[in-house]
């Protein structure tokens, strides 16, 4: 089993950054990388679209408003993995004036190394998250 998480602070408030990524459904609002996204099974399948039109199929597994976090699996996905499941969750910091965004991931790869596969995420993970400071930045 292979892992990636990163880290990002963002110099609002844990509760502002929870408003815009804390529900399963704000995709694409925030990652500019996904076209669209549409919920199924009463919200806890969502089909994203990439922006090159491929679909990736993810399932909620746990929400947490009160902790302000929620783990996700992927059941559909041209990913070289398997048995994928990751979290995304907002730390307040330093008084409510910032906040730190952590995502996090583990899974198994089909066809390449450990090593690969975790900086094949870990891009993923660092792109995403410059992209929600963005959204605080304008």
């Amino acid at each position: 089993m292979a892992h990636a998480s990163t880290t990002i602070k963002i110099p609002v408030s844990a509760d502002q950054v929870w408003q815009l990524i804390g529900g399963f459904h704000s995709l694409p609002g925030w990652l500019p990388s996904i076209s669209s996204s549409e919920l199924s099974e009463g919200g806890r399948i969502r089909h994203l679209t990439d922006v090159d039109g491929v679909t990736i199929v993810e399932r909620l597994e746990v929400f947490n408003d009160k902790e302000r976090f929620y783990t996700y699996s992927i059941l559909k996905s041209s990913f070289p993995v398997t048995d994928y499941q990751a979290t995304i969750q907002v730390h307040e910091n330093a008084i409510g004036e910032s906040s730190l965004v952590e995502w996090s991931g583990s899974f198994t790869p089909v066809g390449i190394s450990d090593e690969e596969a975790e900086n094949l995420f870990l891009e993923m993970y660092e792109n995403g998250l410059k992209a929600l400071g963005q959204a605080f930045a304008n």
